[in-house]
């Protein structure tokens, strides 16, 4: 026998909403009908009528997690309609924020019919005076993520029926909104209950009570208080490329940004090596702004816009992570970037023939020396023993010393590129990139010498005439004090 299961909305609160027939099917005795909670005003006067419900509020206590609750109630139904049709009443309409009825739609073995309701979305917007129109959001209060609210458009959360449902609504909203941002929070919608109260956001936990039919309205906010999205940003890089924007961004080419985009990158490590976070999050942001000033131009020129330079990254590091986002099984790092370089190879095709492809040619020096060895390590050409390295090192100084000697200025240059070469195989053996290691130690050059320089200037003495045994000391004194 098939199982008939119909799905009544029971309105926002109050009975005058209700449908004819939806009254009269809740009024028929000769049905089951179960509930999903008795707090609803509309039920309170049909059990004074005379008519019998079952409920699943005790289910809600006996789950920790509101899916296990949803599941469990789905699973009482079903068991219900095996022996004969069962109406489900739930608050509000069938359709709008009931996952019990999506579980349900999804059971192929039932026959489930959803008889409507009256929604009491028509009754908020009217309660708020607001044009959904103008952009709206409807979000479940016990199941959502910020990163999904839009604050440009007008948000309206419901399932916010106690207390810590609130809490939770309201810390989420903080991390974006100041606490006296102004909300208003909407009681029974459209009914004879109805009751709107406009607070502060940090108020709302404190003070109201809060039932099954509270809403709670979140206006749009302030282009001033999205400074921190990511929307806001691309509208603020697109006004200063626009026709009113500024003259020198409006001015700029890829080509002209790459200067910017290789100082950016020093003064991030900068801020790194200092360990300063404030610093860390400006140079990011100066990163960033790199990012965005060459997108807006792809846009521009019709080329490609920041869209797609989210969508590559996206697909790449989905794509390059099949131990995380698809099957593969993975037990190191080392398999990691084995997996790595495979499918990586795989994106270029034949567009790379040799094992060092790939590598920058505007890197530094020493940074491609890195990256080179690194490329042909992987292919088995590399060193066994890492005493190797250094005797290796050995042996080019002394080539150094032999062309010094010799006074040949050509082999000179040829044998210290040798030394700094086998320098960054020996920083690769230790996993330590050697372009970081020299910019650490020219920033403790820096500093060690300015101190020098500051103390002789204390003591009103010119760095010129001093001697090399005084800078010396004040270098020692230098070293000391860090």
């Amino acid at each position: 026998m098939t199982k008939k299961i119909e799905i009544i909305g029971l309105g926002a609160g109050d009975i005058n909403q209700l449908p004819l027939g939806v009254y009269k099917k809740l009024t028929n005795k000769e049905v089951k009908i179960v509930v999903r909670t008795f707090d609803h005003p509309v039920l309170s006067e049909l059990r004074d009528e005379g008519v019998v419900f079952e409920s699943f509020d005790n289910v809600y206590t006996s789950h920790e997690m509101f899916e296990d609750v949803y599941c469990s109630i789905v699973e009482k139904i079903i068991g219900f309609a095996k022996n004969a049709p069962v109406i489900y009443a739930v608050p509000g309409h069938p359709m709008l924020a009931e996952k019990t009825v999506q579980l349900l739609l999804e059971h192929t073995e039932a026959d489930v019919e959803i008889i409507g309701g009256h929604s009491y979305l028509d009754d908020l917007f009217t309660s708020l005076r607001i044009d959904p129109i103008d952009g709206f959001q409807f979000v479940d209060g016990t199941s959502f993520d910020r990163s999904q609210l839009d604050y440009r458009h007008h948000i309206v959360f419901c399932q916010v029926y106690d207390r810590m449902i609130a809490s939770d609504v309201k810390l989420a909203l903080l991390e974006d909104l100041p606490p006296d941002y102004q909300i208003t929070v909407v009681e029974a919608a459209g009914s004879h209950h109805e009751k709107i109260t406009t607070i502060s956001l940090e108020e709302l936990d404190h003070s109201l009570e809060v039932t099954n039919l509270t809403s709670v309205y979140i206006p749009p906010a302030p282009p001033s208080m999205l400074h921190h999205t990511f929307t806001r940003l691309r509208e603020v890089i697109a006004t200063l490329r626009g026709p009113n924007g500024c003259p020198w961004d409006q001015a700029q080419t890829h080509e002209s940004l790459r200067e910017y985009a290789i100082e950016e990158v020093y003064e991030l490590i900068e801020a790194i090596d200092a360990q300063d976070d404030e610093w860390i999050v400006e140079e990011l942001g100066d990163i960033l702004l790199q990012v965005m000033l060459h997108s807006q131009i792809g846009e521009g020129e019709g080329y490609f816009m920041v869209d797609d330079v989210i969508r590559s990254i996206t697909d790449k590091m989905i794509h390059r992570h099949p131990h995380v986002f698809a099957n593969t099984s993975v037990d190191s790092v080392e398999d990691v970037y084995k997996n790595w370089d495979t499918l990586k190879q795989e994106e270029k095709g034949e567009q790379r023939v040799s094992v060092l492809d790939g590598v920058p040619i505007g890197l530094p020096s020493l940074s491609k020396a890195y990256k080179l060895q690194k490329k042909a390590a992987k292919v088995g050409f590399d060193w066994d023993d890492v005493n190797d390295i250094w005797l290796k090192l050995d042996e080019e100084l002394k080539e150094v010393h032999e062309a010094i000697e010799q006074k040949d200025n050509t082999e000179i240059i040829k044998e210290l590129g040798d030394v700094l070469f086998v320098l960054a195989n020996v920083a690769r053996y230790y996993k330590i990139n050697p372009e970081i290691a020299l910019h650490q130690t020219n920033g403790k050059f820096i500093s060690r010498f300015t101190y020098i320089e500051n103390q002789l200037n204390e003591a009103d003495k010119d760095i010129s005439t001093v001697t090399l045994e005084e800078m010396d000391s004040l270098w020692e004194q230098a070293k000391g004090r860090e």
